[in-house]
């Protein structure tokens, strides 16, 4: 397995300490090169193709695989949806990415959606397995995600890995950033709904 580049969409303020365990996690095991950058401020009145644009060409340039850490506050953040929505675009100068979730302690989610087969099933530590196909059971167990990657679990043609915080190790690690590299071209993201245009 190669070295990917990997961008890490959190809340900065309350889950950066989880970002900084996980780039030290692959630093040691050389799973991943960590492109995560401080976006800073975008300006609201840019229109939203604008900011997409300005996400994906110069913040998440060169990357293919986008991690996104979930806790407490990640839905309500615009700019982790301005990053996921980007991340899924498969624009002129920079392809999609693959995309995979870690859902942080205090989310209090311990459910795992491996759309990968079953290389990644395999992964994990319970073998019983049960299939979500509606919106409302999605939302029931991950109430806290993000509502575009909700989107893209009910669609199942997005390959959206979820795993709780507590299940990441570095094989796990490695085995997700691969599959989700290895199957981003084939994904179908849904990005029907518009780009938050303000925190909540």
């Amino acid at each position: 397995m190669s070295m990917h580049k990997v961008f890490i969409s959190y809340h900065h303020e309350n889950d950066q300490s989880y970002k900084d365990d996980l780039v030290t996690l692959a630093e040691e095991n050389q799973i991943f090169i960590d492109m995560s950058v401080d976006t800073g401020d975008i300006s609201d009145d840019l229109p939203d193709e604008s900011i997409r644009e300005k996400i994906r060409d110069e913040y998440l340039r060169n990357s293919t695989v986008t991690i996104v850490l979930v806790g407490t506050e990640t839905k309500r953040r615009k700019h982790v949806d301005w990053e996921i929505y980007s991340s899924m675009y498969d624009g002129a100068i920079n392809k999609k990415s693959g995309i995979m979730v870690i859902m942080l302690p205090d989310t209090d989610t311990n459910h795992i959606n491996a759309p990968h087969g079953q290389v990644e099933k395999d992964l994990y530590r319970n073998g019983e397995w049960t299939s979500v196909d509606s919106r409302a059971e999605y939302e029931r167990i991950y109430p806290l995600m993000p509502d575009r990657l909700i989107d893209n679990l009910v669609k199942d043609k997005g390959k959206v890995s979820v795993v709780p915080w507590d299940e990441v190790d570095e094989t796990v690690l490695k085995t997700l950033v691969e599959v989700a590299f290895n199957d981003r071209a084939n994904c179908e993201y849904d990005l029907s709904q518009p780009m938050r245009r303000a925190n909540s």
